[in-house]
């Protein structure tokens, strides 16, 4: 596959909710490993190409979500296995999609969203969320981090 060129994109939700609706019991996952494909030097990413339809009646279109969930059916559990999962909504997906100047780099655009996470890895196992995000260097959203409050002593004023 790599020789010829051949990219793969792994649609886990998507997979898991059509493969094996038929069995009563030892239901197949359906969802392709791209872990063995990516050693051998195949352009693999993760998607969701079906949401809120027949094919997958639920989601979000959240790719995190789809790392997170491809992680836990393939058993992904490694660090760098998990930052692998990250490259395949990301770089490894802008690569399959050929998308010029993708990544952070001079002059590259500024397309950027600000995970809440100290490492890859940890951004897809505790399924960060976004802080910010830019588009061609333009501030697009914000997400400021939640506030936890203390629990007032009992019988203290208060909403």
């Amino acid at each position: 596959l790599a020789r010829a060129g051949v990219a793969v994109t792994v649609l886990p939700s998507t997979d898991l909710f059509l493969m094996g609706r038929s069995h009563d019991h030892a239901v197949p996952r359906g969802v392709v490993p791209a872990g063995p494909l990516r050693a051998a030097g195949v352009t693999c990413s993760v998607a969701t190409n079906n949401v809120l339809n027949p094919f997958t009646p639920y989601g979000d279109a959240n790719l995190l979500r789809m790392a997170n969930l491809y992680a836990n059916v393939c058993h992904v559990g490694r660090p760098d296995e998990l930052a692998g999962c990250l490259d395949m909504i990301t770089t490894d997906a802008a690569r399959l999609m050929r998308v010029p100047g993708y990544g952070v780099a001079v002059g590259a655009p500024a397309d950027l969203v600000l995970l809440d996470a100290p490492t890859s890895a940890a951004a897809v196992a505790e399924l960060a969320q976004p802080l910010w995000g830019m588009k061609a260097g333009r501030l697009t959203f914000t997400r400021p981090r939640p506030t936890l409050h203390r629990p007032r002593p009992s019988g203290a004023p208060g909403p």
